[in-house]
């Protein structure tokens, strides 16, 4: 592999114009949890919101619909079939997702999902018919292990985001351990694969596309606390949605999470700190990004 190029700035979102109006700033469509994981989807769903993305729109089984649309009343929500473990039916869902995949642009896939057949081949459909930017996290990262060579067939640029157990499970490899093994592991996972995107989250989460990379200093151990990873899910699919490079909306991403979860230590300490806490926190993250010139 082709030694990777550091870059060291944070990019910016283009200033909104005076005339705007909520199509500007793009759909992101989130297909998301099952049976006992309603505010994983709900947490991705507001992050975006919270972020920025014009319109948002949630996917999730018929039995939490309605638990995942209480939290959140800016965002709108689709029942989808579901199994008896309450998880996502695919192929009786397959008609309602393509009409939300066609209206859509950008997809978040797997917070709170489950592990099924189904799920796999809900992941592969999108990965080779949805041609939409995703935003591959948590359960749709384990739908991919053993069938990672779905990405070779992407039609568009795809976004990984696995915590380095996750990543050791798609890759078959032990996890990475210091920073040096982390930017290596994640440039020769992202190298693989025409436009992908990989964020190895952590402390000092690492985003390369295989030919860049950075490593984020924003963030703290409080942000160690389930639901952290959904809401950065959000907020990189909103960041894409509002025309941003994907490693670019990556990098973004990483910066601003790790802001608002500073933001939220502040508030709240560290032991006390839950995700929700980091989504309240993003509109000062981004409104203190702007005042320091980081954001326009």
């Amino acid at each position: 592999m082709t030694r990777l190029e550091r870059v060291s700035e944070t990019p910016l979102l283009p200033k909104r114009p005076e005339n705007a109006h909520k199509g500007m700033f793009g759909s992101v469509l989130v297909i998301a949890g099952s049976r006992g994981m309603a505010g994983a989807a709900a947490l991705a769903g507001a992050s975006a919101l919270r972020a920025g993305a014009g319109k948002v729109k949630i996917a999730s089984p018929l039995e939490v619909q309605p638990t995942v649309a209480s939290f959140e009343p800016s965002y709108m929500t689709y029942p989808l079939p579901n199994d008896t473990l309450g998880l996502v039916d695919f192929e009786n869902s397959r008609p309602i997702l393509e009409n939300l995949v066609a209206q859509a642009d950008v997809i978040a896939v797997g917070p709170g999902l489950g592990v099924s057949d189904a799920i796999r081949r809900l992941v592969a459909y999108l990965i080779k018919q949805a041609n939409r930017p995703l935003v591959i996290d948590a359960d749709g990262l384990n739908a991919l292990v053993g069938q990672l060579d779905l990405l070779a067939a992407a039609g568009s640029p795809v976004i990984l985001t696995p915590h380095p157990g996750e990543f050791g499970r798609l890759t078959g490899k032990p996890a990475p351990q210091g920073s040096d093994d982390r930017v290596a592991s994640a440039g020769e996972l992202a190298h693989r694969f025409e436009r992908l995107v990989v964020v190895l989250k952590g402390a000092g989460t690492v985003i390369t596309d295989g030919r860049r990379y950075h490593v984020n200093r924003t963030g703290n151990p409080g942000m160690a606390t389930a639901g952290s990873g959904d809401v950065l899910t959000g907020i990189t699919a909103a960041f894409v949605a509002q025309h941003l490079e994907p490693f670019g909306a990556a990098l973004l991403a990483a910066h601003i999470h790790g802001l608002a979860g500073d933001i939220a230590r502040d508030d709240h300490g560290e032991l006390g700190m839950i995700a929700g806490d980091i989504v309240d926190a993003l509109p000062d993250a981004l409104r203190h990004a702007v005042e320091d010139d980081e954001l326009a």
